[in-house]
């Protein structure tokens, strides 16, 4: 399977429900995932952690738009530019997540992921 067709998977299970399920797939043992203010997360145990936290924070999942999605087959490396639509427990309203994530793999999994984002209410 093309990386293309792989973080397709992926993004699709996100807007399914399923996204967990991709997780344990697609991700390394020792992945890194450096989050949007820079912070490294190091390791899937301490990424599933953050991940469900993520998750059981949110009331509501209104969808997810995805702008636009590249592969570099040769290198390895994938982006998606998304808009992730929530509303988190305790908030008044849905609020929309803008991000680009950019991963890096070896073989059939993603060894770093990378965020860059917005949070609009």
């Amino acid at each position: 399977m093309s990386y293309f067709n792989k973080i397709t998977d992926i993004y699709n299970h996100i807007a399914e429900g399923s996204a967990m399920d991709a997780f344990e797939e697609y991700y390394a043992e020792d992945v890194t995932m450096v989050l949007e203010d820079g912070t490294e997360v190091d390791g899937k145990d301490a990424n599933r952690q953050r991940e469900n936290e993520f998750f059981s924070s949110v009331e509501e999942f209104h969808g997810i738009e995805i702008k636009g999605i590249t592969a570099n087959e040769d290198e390895g490396i994938t982006a998606v530019e998304s808009t992730m639509t929530v509303t988190f427990k305790g908030a008044d309203g849905p609020m929309d997540l803008e991000q680009v994530a950019v991963q890096h793999w070896s073989g059939k999994q993603i060894t770093t992921e990378r965020f860059y984002g917005t949070q609009n209410s």
